[in-house]
């Protein structure tokens, strides 16, 4: 990123270790406020707590690094890092010429707040730290197919575990004589992600009506006959990156209509996967997928105040982009933009009924020229004996 004009610098500013636009500029984490300034000649200068400061110098993938100290204003530097960090950006910029700083979406506003007060003008660009985190690196690839192989791992013993369980007189779930919940198979989860390496911020494990609302974390006993979404969506400690995967186990019979619930929601999930490519728009993707939901005598939309228990349909979008967050641009809605080569997007179709609960199948899918890899190798049926 150039701007040609030798008095505009652009800034992304916050703690690495929180703040994953600027961790994606420097490839280096931190716990403490940092600001990656771009220069008017394309170079980078990273200003960073002294602590750090020799870390960065080796790992950081910057041109320079600075502390903050090396930029103290006339009135001295504030006790509080947060501040301090800000008001040494301000004074670098000042230093080097700059009269205008563009801002990406993520820095936070104490940095535009000392900047103004340092008589510099400040701009915003809504892409700034997000149209380059779209097209994945072959590293990124990767590291996102790994995270989906390790959630497809747990994600298989769950649903195993669940469909293996014994029931109790009342048609609950029962495992080793205790009663099997949401939050108890969310533990399982936990253990068996910490275990290979990875941060868990709470699955989903939703049985029956519960299921209805399509983000309900899920609570209580699950039942025999009912379908059980369970939704995984990890952080890899050692990459930084995400899976992400859904699937829907049903405990013993299967009724007509989850059988028919399910049967749509499979054959859209292949519709749009198949309407995955680069150039078609996160739209289009949407479109494909509710296409099919509506062909097989389904909703599409938030259900009306007065709809009755029986009402079922599709709620939400079809996905979203996956990374160093859960949930990156693009999505797959209405809207959307148009998907470019290294996209990485969860295509997810469901249907919620208050009735009966919920269905949703998920797969994690790497935009090409002519398609997309898809990273899932999991089945999608009901049954995991």
């Amino acid at each position: 990123m150039n701007t040609n004009d030798d008095t505009t610098a652009f800034l992304i500013g916050g703690a690495p270790s929180e703040n994953t636009a600027l961790f994606h500029r420097i490839r280096f984490s931190a716990g403490d406020p940092a600001a990656w300034i771009q220069r008017p000649d394309g170079s980078s200068l990273l200003l960073i707590r002294d602590i750090e400061a020799d870390r960065a110098r080796r790992d950081a993938q910057v041109d320079e690094v600075s502390v903050p100290a090396d930029f103290t204003p006339e009135g001295g530097l504030s006790g509080d890092r947060a501040t301090a960090t800000a008001q040494a950006t301000a004074e670098c910029l000042r230093r080097l010429g700059i009269t205008r700083v563009v801002l990406d979406r993520s820095t936070p506003y104490i940095y535009a707040h000392h900047l103004q007060g340092a008589g510099l003008e400040v701009g915003y660009d809504e892409d700034l730290g997000v149209k380059d985190r779209r097209s994945k690196s072959a590293y990124e690839l990767e590291a996102l197919r790994q995270a989906q192989s390790d959630t497809e791992a747990v994600m298989l013993s769950m649903l195993q575990r669940i469909a293996h369980a014994d029931i109790d007189a009342e048609g609950r779930l029962v495992d080793d004589e205790e009663l099997v919940t949401s939050e108890r198979v969310r533990g399982w989860i936990d253990v068996a992600l910490l275990e290979l390496g990875y941060d868990n911020p709470g699955s989903i494990v939703a049985g029956g009506p519960d299921a209805f609302d399509c983000h309900a974390s899920g609570s209580g006993p699950l039942r025999t006959g009912e379908p059980v979404i369970v939704d995984i969506f990890p952080l890899s400690k050692s990459t930084g990156y995400n899976g992400d995967c859904t699937r829907t186990v049903v405990h013993g019979s299967i009724s007509k209509e989850v059988h028919r619930m399910h049967a749509a929601v499979q054959a859209a999930k292949a519709a749009g996967v198949a309407a995955v490519r680069s150039g078609a728009t996160g739209e289009d993707v949407h479109r494909a997928t509710i296409d099919v939901i509506a062909g097989h005598g389904f909703e599409v939309g938030l259900p009306p105040k007065d709809a009755p228990s029986e009402w079922c349909g599709m709620v939400h979008g079809t996905g979203h982009g996956v990374g160093l967050q859960v949930h990156e641009p693009p999505l797959l809605d209405f809207k959307a933009p148009a998907l470019v080569v290294g996209d990485v997007l969860t295509v997810e179709p469901g249907l919620y009924c208050a009735a009966i609960g919920g269905i949703r199948i998920e797969d994690m899918v790497a935009v090409t020229e002519s398609g997309c890899e898809n990273f899932n190798r999991l089945p999608e049926g009901l049954t995991w004996i």
